[in-house]
């Protein structure tokens, strides 16, 4: 039995404007107030631009969806042009943000040494970060993305004070299955799940909590909660409708709900 309450994070990365976010909101809210999801905690991370409109609707409205952010900078405040800070992100409501994801850094040279200091300043004022980790696809073929990912998650997570390991979610994205359509194997997502869990628990992490994502549909979504130890997923173009959104979180509800 699975103790862990799974979670389904809607990665809308640089799509819709705040106009088109509150129409996103309001008809995934609709659908969830509708036929809510018992068992899985749902999380939108919008852009910065759409974040004040869609905290706002969340609230009026009363939806059961959390704000989450795409990144944010490690500093408070300063000289830092074009960037965000968390307490920014406080103030519109945001719990959850996005820690090193693989665009950021593969086009924003975002070093582990970043990730480490963003993370912490995250967890910090007491928002969820959720690490992304994966592997290019080089790096798998030539059998070398255990020791990758290993690293990566070390790198971020050493020595982090164990207060804070409760806000801290990971989430495995191989860069070959985001946005290609082509998705890992529930045998390689398990795989790599159980490495990541071994590593967090040699890093005194008690029940951590792991996400997949890379080109998750409801079809497979459903796939991967029976054949794997999934904890949930990380969508990305699946959660820009709110109908195929809502089919992952109900897909993922119902096998949680029955392996309960």
């Amino acid at each position: 039995m699975n103790a862990r309450r799974p979670l389904v994070i809607g990665n809308w990365k640089m799509n819709l404007d705040f106009v088109e976010a509150l129409h996103l909101v309001q008809q995934l809210g609709v659908l969830l107030k509708n036929r809510p999801v018992e068992h899985t905690d749902v999380v939108v991370a919008a852009p910065f631009v759409d974040l004040r409109s869609v905290s706002s609707i969340i609230d009026s409205e009363r939806f059961a969806i959390a704000l989450g952010a795409q990144h944010v900078n490690s500093q408070e405040n300063g000289p830092h042009t074009g960037e965000i800070s968390t307490s920014m992100l406080k103030r519109l409501n945001v719990e959850w943000v996005l820690v090193g994801h693989s665009e950021r850094r593969v086009h924003y040279f975002m070093s582990d040494e970043i990730v480490a200091e963003t993370l912490r300043s995250v967890v910090r004022v007491g928002q969820h970060a959720v690490l992304c980790v994966g592997e290019e696809l080089s790096i798998r073929e030539s059998d070398q993305h255990e020791a990758f990912v290993a690293a990566q998650l070390k790198s971020a997570l050493r020595g982090l004070d164990e207060k804070f390991h409760a806000l801290v979610t990971v989430a495995y994205e191989p860069l070959w299955a985001i946005g290609t359509g082509v998705n890992a194997t529930s045998a390689q997502v398990s795989e790599m799940t159980a490495l990541l869990r071994t590593v967090l628990r040699s890093l005194s992490f008690t029940s951590p909590q792991v996400l997949y994502g890379g080109s998750v549909n409801a079809e497979n979504a459903a796939l991967l909660v029976r054949e794997s130890d999934v904890d949930g997923f990380l969508v990305g173009g699946a959660s820009l409708k709110a109908e195929s959104f809502y089919a992952i979180l109900q897909a993922c509800d119902d096998c949680y709900a029955i392996k309960r």
